[in-house]
């Protein structure tokens, strides 16, 4: 079973023989992470007992490490089986805020978003210290805040050596949003900017700021990759994706994806659920019906 999982990020569930979730997990590929607890535990020795009991596996395969990060994260939050210790991972939640106003313009890490403050939230993220290093990164190439108008000093100085003045604000306030919104060609150019400062760091041999630029880009790939199963628009929906004779439903409360379910059933019977389906998630839900059907190895001769 475990060689039908796939190499990509996701969620993971123990089962019992009665069906009963003894364990939920993440991983950054699905097939290596469920294989090492018949392999070798390591600092997981505790979890031996319950994995004598697992008589099936289920999965999700994510978008992303961080949208698997998040998906367990709601999972367990929403009900904790008996072996797992915690509601959901270390990481912190947090909202980058994006202030345009010209007085003071700027990127800040929040832990709370502050709708209709006229200020623009992306996120949420999980990982402070992430979000923080992206915040750095896209200071870097894009320095809203030397565009503020009320710059003195040595800021004002150093805008003014860097030829920026009041009238980029517009201009680095909309870059930094398309990255953000994670615009393909917006992130796709910001992180070639990163990789060429890092690169003439390094060969200046300031092998420190090339490592801590190198930091960033990651950073800032965490913040920029897919991830939808917790957003901050809220909204209550159901997902449901059929195939092989396995239904595969998901619902999201206030914009996080906090219950999965599977069972058997022909496509007739599952037929109402997939019409009301938001047609764009139709695609995560397919593919990973079609996942769940793989695990089970039910036959697909039940399909009308």
């Amino acid at each position: 079973m475990v060689t039908r999982l796939p190499a990509a990020p996701g969620v993971y569930r123990f089962a019992d023989g009665r069906g009963r979730v003894l364990y939920i997990g993440r991983a950054t590929s699905l097939r290596s992470r469920v294989a090492s607890y018949w392999l070798d535990l390591r600092d997981r020795g505790h979890l031996a007992p319950m994995v004598g009991r697992v008589a099936g596996i289920r999965a999700v395969a994510c978008a992303s490490v961080h949208e698997a990060a998040w998906l367990e994260r709601n999972l367990l939050a929403a009900g904790l089986p008996p072996w797992n210790r915690t509601p959901g991972g270390q990481e912190t939640e947090v909202y980058i805020r994006l202030d345009e106003r010209p007085a003071a313009p700027g990127l800040r890490v929040q832990y709370q978003s502050r709708p209709g403050d006229g200020l623009r939230y992306f996120g949420p993220y999980l990982g402070g210290l992430r979000a923080r290093r992206a915040v750095t990164a896209l200071n870097r190439i894009l320095p809203l805040a030397e565009a503020g108008t009320r710059l003195s000093g040595a800021r004002l100085e150093i805008a003014r050596a860097r030829g920026r003045n009041g009238g980029d604000r517009e201009d680095l306030a909309g870059a930094i949003a398309a990255v953000l919104d994670r615009q393909p060609e917006a992130v796709a150019l910001a992180r070639t900017e990163l990789e060429q400062v890092r690169d003439r760091a390094a060969a200046a041999l300031a092998f420190e700021l090339a490592a801590q630029i190198q930091d960033e880009i990651q950073a800032l790939d965490w913040v920029t990759c897919p991830q939808r199963v917790t957003t901050g628009s809220g909204g209550d929906f159901a997902v449901h994706g059929w195939a092989d004779g396995v239904l595969v439903s998901f619902r999201a409360r206030a914009g996080r994806l906090t219950h999965w379910s599977q069972r058997r059933c022909q496509h007739s019977h599952a037929a109402a659920q997939l019409a009301v389906s938001p047609p764009q998630w139709a695609e995560f839900a397919q593919r990973n019906a079609e996942l769940a059907a793989a695990l089970l190895g039910y036959s697909s001769v039940i399909a009308t």
